[in-house]
Order: structure tokens, then sequence, then C-alpha cells
């Protein structure tokens, strides 16, 4: 939690990162105090309910499934409505969905079909909040800073993740998933309540255009002509499905069978979350010369959680493993994010970006930035690639 505050202080002073910078920090650190807790929470209320893995595999589905089918839309309203009305609407969704589904929990009434709906309207929230934030974050950066500026909100929001996972793998240990699930729809409304008051006057609005299979066109043209984009992509969606396989569903399991349950299982979320801390943290004070290639290696030390769970190993060499993949990750994220920012347009012309929060099946492409020297052909172009 230090670190978190301490990373959202020296936020500040980051030059071209201003008021909206301050206020996304803010609320990214809020959201992921909850969040990472309710993702233990979520898998241990269906085992708790008498579900068996495959039972937590399809909780974890239904709130993917809405993730990729609404995503593309998601991304058209954010161009079309104020982006800090449709991430406060998402963040109501969010916040109303994990308070029903605590009540269900707390009165030992949740059945397998209610935990399923729940996770889907998680899921839209979701899929209507990605675009919308990203723009806005990108949006929020200018300057030869942005690496570091992006560095500093990953190391906040993860900081706040690593507090999250450890707190909430303890609270449901101790009082059960049911409150840790009302604390995250406590968050989800403070984070909403923080991303009101956002600043959009800067951002110019959407030029007359072609509808949206048209735009949806264009950002495919757009995407399969950068191989250097569709393969990073392709690589990812793999390695996701894999480690939000594990993260979802083998890891509780393997908690509750060989590690002595939850309390365990929040410990090792907690070093992937120092790890990302960490990495983060290197990355304020480093940037590759070959940004994408120095991603794209850290990209294979994530093979390792899933291989030691399988083993399994003890809780030690376990979080040993977190930790270094946690930090791995990092230095990816922060490379990607510092790849396609405008500061960067000596690189890319026309990026197309993504966006992941640890649930990683679902690929969002946009290009037309409003690059210097490039003349924009749209305010913005959308396509969506699934990898689940």
């Amino acid at each position: 939690m230090t670190s978190a505050a301490d990373a959202s202080r020296r936020a500040r002073r980051l030059s071209g990162a201003g008021r909206n910078y301050t206020l996304l920090t803010a609320a990214a650190v809020v959201t992921n105090l909850g969040s990472q807790g309710a993702l233990i929470a979520a898998a241990f209320a269906v085992l708790d309910a008498g579900g068996d893995g495959g039972d937590v595999g399809l909780v974890a589905a239904a709130r993917t499934l809405p993730l990729v089918l609404f995503l593309l839309i998601g991304g058209a309203v954010a161009d079309r409505l104020p982006r800090h009305r449709v991430m406060v609407a998402a963040n109501a969704l969010n916040c109303v969905s994990q308070a029903v589904f605590a009540v269900l929990v707390l009165t030992g009434e949740a059945r397998l079909w209610q935990m399923m709906l729940l996770s889907a309207l998680g899921g839209t929230g979701q899929a209507f909040f990605s675009p919308a934030a990203e723009g806005m974050l990108m949006s929020s950066v200018s300057g030869e800073q942005a690496s570091r500026a992006f560095a500093m909100f990953r190391m906040a929001m993860q900081g706040a993740g690593l507090g999250g996972a450890a707190l909430g793998g303890a609270m449901v240990a101790v009082v059960g998933p049911g409150w840790v699930l009302a604390v995250d729809s406590v968050a989800f409304a403070a984070a909403g309540a923080l991303r009101s008051f956002l600043d959009v006057s800067h951002i110019p609005p959407r030029e007359p255009g072609g509808g949206l299979l048209s735009d949806l066109h264009e950002g495919w043209r757009e995407f399969v002509g950068r191989p250097w984009l569709w393969t990073i992509v392709a690589q990812f969606s793999v390695v996701v499905a894999v480690v939000g396989a594990a993260d979802a569903v083998y890891g509780p399991l393997v908690a509750r069978g060989s590690l002595g349950g939850p309390g365990p299982w929040g410990l090792a979320l907690g070093a992937f979350g120092a790890g990302t801390v960490g990495g983060a943290l290197l990355m304020t004070r480093w940037k590759p010369r070959r940004l994408l290639l120095a991603g794209t290696l850290c990209v294979f030390p994530l093979a390792a959680p899933a291989a030691t769970l399988a083993v399994p190993v003890p809780v030690g060499p376990l979080c040993a493993v977190m930790f270094v993949s946690g930090a791995a990750i990092e230095v990816f994220g922060v490379s990607w994010m510092t790849a396609q920012h405008p500061s960067e347009s000596n690189l890319f012309v026309w990026p197309m970006t993504w966006y992941s929060e640890r649930t990683g099946e679902t690929w969002r492409g946009r290009t037309g930035l409003d690059w210097p020297g490039c003349r924009p052909r749209r305010q913005r172009v959308n396509c969506l690639l699934t990898a689940h």
C-alpha cells in the first residue's frame, strides 16, 4: 500500500502528466484494491457453494464472453460519447453486480447460474470501460516522459493489486468471500466518483465519417498490414489464455487441495503483485532501445507459474516464481504502452493498441491517434481480436 501511495504522489510531479493523470491513477489504485481480492473471492464462492473446477471455469467464462462480444461496441461508444461518462456508467454497473453477488453469497443463496449472470454483467461493464480508460490514459500524458509516466501508473495500480490480493486472500480465509465482494462493490463506487471529475474538453469531437462497419474495415486493414503488431498479439493471446486459466481456475483448485486454501493463494498472488511493482519501478529507470524485443522476451517467464502449480511446489517457491513472472509482465506492459504513445511516432505510425485488466482474454486495436506529422483520417478506428 505504501508503494502505491508513493507512486501516486510521485506521478503528480511528472512533467506532461496533469490532473487527469492523477485522477486516473488514484481511481486505478482504488479499483485494484478491490478487484484483486474479488478474483480470489469469486473462485472460492463457487467452491464454497459446492461447485468444482468446471463450475469455476464456467463463471470465469461467463465474464469473458460478454467482454469479447461487447468490447467492440464499447470502443465505438467511447468514440462517440464523453469518455468519463462511459467509464462512470461502467463502474456503476460493476458496483451493482458485485453488490448483488455479495448479498447472494452472504445469505447462502448463490446459485451457479446467478453467479454466471453477475459475472457476465461484470464482463459487460469491463468491455465498455476498457476502451474509454485506455484512451483517457494515452491522452493524459505527453512529452518524452511518457514511458516513466506509464511505469508510474502501472506501479501504483499493481502496488494496489499487491495489497488487494494479499488482503483479499486473508479476508476470504477469515470472514468468507461475500465480504470481499462487498468491498469490491464499494471500490467501484469510489473509483467511479473519482472518474466523474475527469476533463475531456481537450479531446476533439469525432469527425463525421462512415459507420461502425466502415471503421472496423479500416481498422482491420491497418492491423493486418503491420506484422510486428499482429505477431505480438498472436503470441500474447496464447499466453494470456494460459495465464488466465491458471489464475482463475487452476490456482484456486491447487491452493484448496495442496496449499492450504485461499490464504496461501492470496500470498502467491501478492507475490505476483510485488513483482509487477518491481518491474514497473525498473521501467521508471530503464527504457530499452528495442522496446518490443525486450517486452516480448519477458513473456516467456509467464509459463513458469502454471508449471509450478502442476507439480505442485510449496508456497515459498511458488511465490518466488510468481514474483519473477510479475516483474516480467510489467516490463512487457510498459514497453508495449510506450511503443504506442505519440512520442514514439517515429517508430510506429497508426498504431493499434490493446487493453487487458488481468482478464487477458480480449485484445482491442485502435488506429487513428492524433500523431505529430500525421493527418488523422478519423478520430478513432477500432477493431476487436479475441484470444479466448
